[in-house]
């Protein structure tokens, strides 16, 4: 008893108490709630589609949109969570993020719509407040590994949720499958309200960061090049996982059921590539590698999830983009606290940002999509030009300076 208690005091007195597994836990969870429901609409677009009587171009404004809203509140949510609270923050962000789980009783598809853009904005401010969190209760080394825990955690919800919501969607409805995921994100919130802590002992400045700050951090090469690669990523990841289930059905063939199963292959897929990507390059002194060779990977499987007939060739595809779409993800989230002079409000700055650029491309992504649809009646346009783009995440592993990590506690 005396011993585990003096392991207790050397942990706390070390910075880092044992209380951080209990956040981490929780900031897990987070991640969680969002990814069940970010694109939990996509398997259901053609169900709502036919019971409010809009077009694809309109309901494909229930995943843009919200992503579009999100977008808007990472820069300034990453930098109010430094001066506001993180705890604040994080406990108003996730409530938010569970609020359509009143989609049982939305009436309209602008009450739906509503709904989502709710969510939108407790995706927007939760992500950047995140960086920070971490800074606070974990050594740099955790750091790398929760990065690839958390986006492991947002990539099972993903992936549990297209999968799942069609054959719930059978079951109970598309609208109580929607407040189902709503509720288990605002189970989540109650949880952080009562069990969430900041520490204090490493909290940020309280006087936040300033304008000038936050310029110098954006004008940064390397800064620079991992924003324009994930928005380009995941711009073609939002397009494919947004229409691929009514791609498949229209064009292979498929069920609903089965092309929202092969659909959230990608997500599942990306829980075991970002575990790898959390680990792994704890292993090797260059960051380029985690850029450049999921840039392949996700440039062939982009390319092949709508270009290939073939059942096993579609499978391929999906694999090796969902590898690729999620293994960079910790590396790119952790290279910018190895920058030299780097504090917790300049990384809520930089992932603020993230969610801002990445989050505009994605809210325009599926819509254009969507609308040259409607207009050419094909999807393969739509999906070649963000599949081409895609390929930046390549160039920008070549590009990017190497970065020499700061020594781990």
């Amino acid at each position: 008893m005396t011993r585990s208690r003096d392991l207790e005091i050397d942990s706390e007195a070390s910075g880092y108490p044992r209380y951080r597994f209990v956040i981490g836990g929780l900031i897990l969870f987070a991640h969680f709630s969002v990814g069940i429901n970010f694109f939990v609409v996509a398997p259901l677009l053609q169900l709502i589609i036919d019971d409010f009587g809009v077009n694809r171009a309109t309901a494909s404004l229930l995943i843009a949109l919200a992503l579009l809203v999100h977008s808007f509140f990472g820069l300034p949510g990453g930098i109010l969570a430094t001066r506001f609270g993180l705890k604040r923050m994080y406990f108003l962000s996730w409530l938010m993020v569970g609020v359509p789980v009143l989609s049982a009783v939305a009436p309209n598809f602008g009450t739906l719509l509503a709904l989502r853009l709710v969510y939108g904005v407790g995706f927007g401010a939760i992500f950047p407040a995140t960086g920070p969190l971490l800074m606070q209760w974990f050594r740099p080394r955790e750091i790398t590994i929760m990065n690839g825990l958390d986006i492991a955690a947002l990539s099972l919800g993903v992936g549990i949720s297209v999968s799942v919501a069609a054959p719930l969607a059978n079951a109970v409805g598309w609208q109580n499958t929607l407040s189902v995921f709503g509720g288990i994100a605002l189970l989540g919130a109650v949880a952080w309200g009562i069990f969430g802590r900041v520490e204090s002992g490493t909290a940020a400045r309280g006087a936040g960061i300033q304008l000038n700050e936050v310029w110098g951090i954006l004008r940064n090469r390397t800064i620079l090049l991992l924003v324009a690669a994930d928005a380009l990523v995941f711009m073609q990841y939002t397009a494919l996982t947004t229409w691929l289930p009514t791609f498949y059905h229209e064009v292979r063939g498929m069920s609903f059921i089965q092309s929202g199963f092969v659909t959230g292959l990608l997500p599942l897929v990306g829980v075991f590539a970002v575990l790898a990507g959390g680990f792994l390059p704890l292993r090797f002194a260059s960051k380029k590698p985690f850029f450049i060779v999921p840039g392949i990977l996700l440039g062939l499987g982009g390319l092949g999830s709508f270009l290939i007939d073939g059942s096993f060739g579609i499978y391929v595809s999906i694999v090796l983009l969902g590898i690729g779409s999620w293994s960079y993800a910790p590396t790119l989230l952790s290279l910018p606290m190895e920058l030299p002079d780097m504090t917790p409000e300049k990384v809520a700055v930089v992932w603020g940002t993230f969610v801002t650029v990445s989050g505009f491309g994605m809210f325009v992504s599926p819509i254009v999509v969507g609308a040259m649809r409607d207009a050419s009646g094909g999807f393969m346009p739509g999906f070649l030009i963000f599949a081409v783009g895609a390929w930046f995440l390549v160039i920008a592993g070549v590009l990017m300076p190497e970065t020499r990590a700061k020594s781990h506690v």
